[in-house]
This record gives C-alpha cells, sequence and structure tokens, in this order.
C-alpha cells in the first residue's frame, strides 16, 4: 500500500513560519510573536516582548516570545503605538574643576570647548584609543566555520531564510531581496523592487525579486 503524501501548511503567525501539517500540529510546537513590530529612530522592535535590534535581519531572527499551535489564519494584531521621542533636559555648561574631571573627552584627552577654550584640539592618530583601534583592526579575521555539503543551513539572505544544504546550492537556488529594507512614515517596503505597503504582514508577504545562491553567512 503506497503512502500518501501527507499535505503541509504554511503557518501564519508572525516570526513562525514554519510548513505544518494538521496530523502534526500539538500545543507549543508554534513560537510567534502576538503584537506588531515598532520603527522608530531606525531601531526595530517587538511591542510584545520589546526585543528589539537596528538590523533588520536580525531584527527578523528574534524568536517569537509566546508558543501555541500553527494556523493557517491570519492572526489580526494590535496596533502598536508608536514611540514619542522625549527631549532630555539641556544641562548648562559646567566650567569647575569638578565638572571638568568628570567630563568623559577631558579624561581622554580631548578638546572640550566647554571646560577649556584655549586648549587645541589633540591629534586622534596619537592617542592611545587611535593606537587601540589599529591594533584591533590589525588583527587576523576571524575563523570561518567549515561546512560540509551535506550539513543542514539556513539562508540568511532578505526573504529567503530556508534550509538547504551546500550540494543542492546554485546560482538560482535562492529567492532573496539584495535590499535594503525601507520604514518610512508607516510605509514598509523594498528599495530593490520598489514595492511598498502599509501593513507589516503585507510587507513579509512581498515576494522576492532576485535569484541567486543561498548564503548562510551573508558578512562574508
Amino acid at each position: 500500500m503506497e503512502d500518501q503524501q501527507t499535505a503541509l501548511f504554511k503557518c501564519q503567525r508572525i516570526g513562525c513560519n514554519a510548513k505544518f501539517s494538521e496530523d502534526d500540529n500539538p500545543e507549543g510546537s508554534c513560537q510567534y510573536h502576538d503584537s506588531g513590530p515598532i520603527f522608530h529612530d531606525g531601531i526595530k522592535e517587538w511591542s510584545c516582548c520589546k526585543k528589539r535590534s537596528h538590523d533588520f535581519s536580525l531584527f527578523l531572527e528574534i524568536k517569537g516570545c509566546k508558543t501555541g499551535k500553527h494556523t493557517t489564519e491570519k492572526p489580526v494584531l494590535p496596533k502598536a503605538k508608536p514611540k514619542t521621542p522625549v527631549s532630555a533636559p539641556t544641562a548648562p555648561p559646567a566650567t569647575d574643576a569638578s565638572s571638568k574631571e568628570s567630563c568623559s573627552r577631558c579624561r581622554q584627552g580631548f578638546f572640550c570647548s566647554d571646560h577649556d577654550l584655549n586648549s587645541k584640539p589633540v591629534n586622534v592618530a596619537t592617542t592611545p584609543l587611535a593606537e587601540s583601534i589599529t591594533d584591533v583592526e590589525g588583527t587576523s579575521a576571524p575563523f570561518k566555520k567549515i561546512v560540509g555539503i551535506n550539513e543542514p543551513q539556513i539562508c540568511k539572505n532578505k526573504g529567503c531564510g530556508k534550509t538547504f544544504k551546500e550540494k543542492d546550492n546554485h546560482e538560482a537556488a535562492c529567492s532573496y531581496h539584495p535590499g535594503p529594507a525601507i520604514f518610512h512614515d508607516r510605509v514598509r517596503g523594498w528599495k530593490c523592487c520598489d514595492v511598498h505597503v502599509k501593513e507589516f504582514d503585507e510587507f513579509m508577504s512581498i515576494p522576492p525579486c532576485t535569484k541567486g545562491w543561498h548564503n548562510a553567512d551573508p558578512v562574508s
């Protein structure tokens, strides 16, 4: 008797997108976010768990904070309230010796107009800070992990996120967005394909516009 192929469905919860079957969908198998994201001043934040990132790819990799069953129904997310910027009070410039000792620029030897108008700017190239940066930049690159051709990897290209093996990788295996993602005036979109929408779930559903190789390490 031939085995019938089990129908798989794609979970529609934000942060999950896993494939599942009706026969294999136990409680707790889905990990998702139950509130929408907030985009403000270059920071991306999940309003449900307050986890944030400046990088959009790393933001999408933040694991969901809720668990439950997979579903094929798109959840209705509560509208996340954008953060209102709070202006910090402006402190009057301090000129006494104690404030000069507490000033980070003065302690590091940098020119500070608040405490010494007659001092000359320090040559940054000769400071210990610059020397330490030079030492760090002069070090060799970190060791890159060697991966076998049959070892499963997760593609980090924007809009892909699929699991692949290097033996099956080729120049058209991946569908992705070369980016960057754009968030402006409550509009989300991709600059690469010039598609913009208002809702986050619609943004996540924008089909990739470019074919290429899967890449588990896009930084390299």
